[in-house]
């Protein structure tokens, strides 16, 4: 059984500091938080970095943070690589071959490298022979998605301007977030074109800023919580090659869901990855959190506020706390922790949480992992105290 014990996330937005010195930050705050020593850390999973473009980042953090772990290794799977590394820091606890595995990310991509450049090299997950060559970019291969979308559901841009707006809504309750200040659907459909339909305020802004979790054996704190259920799926890489009714999420997250014995509508607040609206759209809909050409809708009844049916992204999501490379999608994770254990402070559901979900997704809805993780009041509780207990609706 896996636990994340500690969680660690910097404040987003243009900063300066180095990749290292966002990952560093974010893994102490992880392991203060988790109640472990830095010189008990077993295990180091660390994610890319563009501004590092270094072979071995987990090893060059061990070495900055100044940890010796039995285990040390990178990894990359584009925006999908923060729950990726979650999944494996748990698979190694399970697995016994480590007891305290720190999961980090950060990078300074905002104040570290030009747009220019980073426009080029995520670029780079689109085909080279047929759409990179073409001038292709990211926000060109999700405009893509969101004209099919919006064409199959005849529907007008506004409804994924929503999506914007509410989680502009929640960013304004976080004082780490990049953006803060409200924004309403008209501010959306005026604000600059960036790859027809999709507008400025429709992408996630480049930040810089850090975060990071500690995965551990056995409880440390009664705060921690459990990892109850993962799940992944790899369809495609290259979108010329998706099939749009099943790009992967709903495999990965009914994986997730079977292995922590739930169902989705027992889920009581999500993190789903939003780095373009079409994004978090399509994503919650293949997931079973919104009905087909819906989520526009529901986030424009309320239904992914605080109080609404299923609270999302509560921190602002990639759009607006901000998009810090793999640490962006990590910063899904933290918020659903923190919400798990009821310290999201002015920003707190209602509601009592038991159960969260956090999916993420990397390329262009490429690479897809799902958690599923259980709140401490109940994780605690041995399966006979659990059974029968009431779930809250």
């Amino acid at each position: 059984m896996a636990w994340i014990a500690g969680v660690g996330l910097t404040a987003f937005g243009r900063q300066a500091a180095s990749a290292l010195d966002w990952q560093t930050q974010a893994a102490r705050e992880a392991l203060s938080d988790g109640a472990v020593a830095q010189t008990d850390v077993d295990g180091l999973i660390v994610g890319y970095a563009t501004t590092l473009n270094h072979l071995m980042p987990a090893n060059l953090l061990a070495e900055h943070l100044g940890v010796q772990p039995d285990i040390s290794f990178g990894m990359s799977v584009g925006g999908a690589t923060g729950i990726a590394m979650l999944a494996q820091a748990a698979r190694l606890v399970d697995s016994g071959a480590a007891g305290r595995v720190l999961v980090v990310a950060g990078e300074d991509r905002a104040s570290g490298q030009t747009v220019d450049t980073s426009m080029t090299t995520l670029a780079q997950v689109g085909h080279r022979d047929y759409e990179v060559p073409v001038g292709a970019n990211v926000p060109g291969y999700y405009a893509l998605l969101a004209s099919a979308y919006l064409h199959r559901h005849g529907l007008h841009p506004d409804s994924l301007a929503h999506l914007a707006v509410q989680m502009r809504t929640h960013a304004g309750r976080h004082p780490g977030a990049h953006f803060r200040e409200g924004i309403e659907v008209a501010d959306v459909l005026a604000s600059r074109r960036i790859a027809d339909p999709l507008r400025l305020l429709d992408c996630c802004p480049v930040s810089d800023g850090g975060a990071a979790v500690l995965v551990t054996d056995q409880p440390t704190t009664p705060r921690n919580v459990r990892v109850a259920g993962l799940g992944q799926a790899h369809l495609h890489q290259h979108i010329s090659e998706a099939d749009f009714d099943h790009f992967g999420a709903r495999r990965s997250a009914g994986q997730a869901l079977v292995e922590a014995s739930v169902d989705i509508d027992d889920i009581d607040i999500a993190g789903v990855y939003d780095s373009f609206t079409i994004t978090v759209a399509l994503l919650l809909e293949e997931i079973g959190l919104a009905e087909a050409g819906r989520a526009g809708a529901m986030a424009a009844a309320g239904e992914f506020d605080l109080a609404g049916a299923i609270p999302l992204n509560t921190h602002g999501g990639l759009l607006s706390y901000g998009h810090s490379g793999v640490a962006g999608g990590m910063a899904h994770l933290v918020e659903v922790v923190t919400q798990l254990r009821a310290e999201a402070e002015a920003r707190q559901i209602p509601r009592s949480a038991r159960w969260g979900l956090v999916h993420a997704d990397g390329g262009v809805m490429s690479a897809h992992v799902t958690a599923v993780l259980e709140g401490p009041a109940t994780a605690a509780l041995s399966p006979a105290e659990q059974h029968g207990r009431e779930r809250p609706t």
